[in-house]
């Protein structure tokens, strides 16, 4: 017994090293075969659809888990890795991914980014989505929160993908996809794309509709600086066509008559109901003052500057007041210019040379009603004859030769007399005016043009010390 016990302690270590060599073949062995499964398996799903895929082995059998967008996807999916070379068993972790309902999805934009949100079908069209947005972001960050879900609505992409084209037009604002009702909010970013954004969801893919359009225009901005020292009137923003475009500025040549008319207005829709009126009647308005501005934004008018004297500049602020179209409204800031230095008469009488010089009174055709486009003038004309309190003025009126001598005598005394009313309204004293009419005894011009004809219709003004 003794013996035998001598004898194992003497074989037993050897068995050591026999031990370690078939660990280290069964490792060997084993470790290649698992990465070998796990690639065979993966593979069998290389034209799988599927997310959060995962796949693991121990020796022949494999855990398998993903989330399908189907259960033929998913059965499929299972199928394709149980088949796979080498493969004994197959631990089935799989399941679908999570159903949304309803079915949501949403793009919103601020002043740095678009974030996306809700559901994507599929991977794929997340990822499309997602480059849609960086290019509706114009170079702006994305935030991409959407996430997976079975649910979406058929020719969900298309119309995704032509919302997010919306959303590209955009300063600010949110579209919103619920099942096939899809909602809009926010700011455009130009005038017209509002219209544009309602046109363009008139391709949306059938079955889907807008249950909520509430994307906003920008303030439709027309605008109008006069500066007296350059003699420029500056017209920037908004017109609604051509026309309307073509009249104004017209319009602003008559009332402007002694300063250049700058254009840089363009034609855009969304001009406000009754704009052609208010911007005629505020033009009118800006015309009078000896410097200001003018901004029409929407339907509110906002005048600001200094009249030439007092009586003009609350004729101003009652006219934006009363005359604007219906739902305009007018924020007048106007002040009196101080009033300039006295001068003698033969100076005032050269001020009144020079101001018809530029511009003169005009009528209503065989009227002795006065144009409003001479409100400017008239005003200068004023001023100027409240620079020589002492002068008397005579305000003659002239005709061309058409008509009879009578009609044109008794016309040129009716003109010549309104603007001596218009002048005692403004504060002049009515025995400093006396009115006469020459008919057209005394042209300047040709009368057989009609170029001399509407030089000879004229007023004038001779101060009589």
């Amino acid at each position: 017994m003794r013996g035998f016990f001598r004898w194992s302690n003497k074989w037993w270590p050897g068995l050591v090293p026999l031990v370690i060599l078939w660990v280290v073949a069964a490792w060997n062995t084993t470790v290649p075969l698992e990465k070998d499964l796990t690639a065979e398996a993966g593979a069998a799903l290389k034209d799988t659809i599927l997310d959060k895929t995962r796949i693991t082995a121990a020796g022949r059998d494999l855990t398998f888990s993903a989330e399908a967008f189907s259960e033929q996807g998913r059965r499929s999916a299972l199928a394709q890795v149980e088949s796979a070379p080498g493969v004994r068993l197959v631990i089935d972790e799989t399941r679908l991914v999570p159903e949304a309902k309803p079915f949501v999805w949403s793009a919103e934009r601020d002043v740095v980014r678009v974030t996306l949100g809700g559901s994507a079908p599929l991977p794929a069209v997340k990822a499309r989505l997602a480059e849609a947005a960086r290019a509706a972001a114009g170079g702006g960050e994305v935030a991409d929160h959407m996430v997976l879900s079975r649910g979406a609505p058929q020719r969900f992409d298309a119309a995704a993908q032509l919302l997010l084209d919306q959303i590209g037009k955009l300063k600010d604002g949110k579209v919103m996809l619920s099942d096939t009702s899809i909602a809009l909010s926010g700011m455009a970013r130009e005038l017209g794309g509002r219209e544009a954004i309602a046109a363009a969801l008139k391709n949306l893919p059938e079955g889907f509709t807008v249950t909520e359009n509430a994307v906003k225009a920008p303030p439709y901005i027309f605008q109008v600086n006069k500066d007296p020292v350059a003699g420029i009137v500056t017209f920037t923003g908004y017109v609604p066509d051509n026309a309307v475009h073509a009249a104004l500025v017209a319009a602003a040549a008559r009332k402007f008559f002694d300063a250049k008319v700058v254009d840089n207005l363009k034609a855009s829709v969304g001009a406000p109901s009754g704009f052609a009126n208010a911007a005629t009647l505020a033009l009118g308005a800006l015309s009078r003052l000896s410097t200001g501005s003018l901004v029409i934004a929407d339907r509110e008018v906002k005048l600001s500057g200094d009249a030439l004297y007092g009586i003009a500049a609350d004729q101003i602020r009652a006219g934006l007041a009363t005359e604007l179209p219906k739902d305009w409204k007018a924020a007048t800031e106007v002040t009196v210019r101080p009033a300039a230095s006295m001068v003698d008469p033969s100076v005032c009488q050269q001020l009144f040379a020079d101001l018809f010089k530029k511009g003169k009174i005009r009528f209503e055709t065989g009227r002795a009603t006065i144009d409003p486009d001479s409100a400017s003038l008239l005003d200068r004309l004023v001023e100027a004859a409240l620079r020589c309190p002492a002068a008397n003025i005579e305000i003659a009126g002239h005709t061309d030769s058409a008509g009879d001598d009578a009609t044109n005598q008794a016309l040129s005394e009716k003109r010549a007399q309104a603007v001596a009313d218009y002048l005692v309204k403004t504060g002049l004293p009515s025995e400093r005016l006396t009115a006469v009419g020459h008919g057209s005894t005394q042209p300047i011009a040709p009368n057989d043009t009609d170029e001399g004809k509407a030089e000879n219709r004229r007023i004038e003004f001779v101060v009589k010390e």
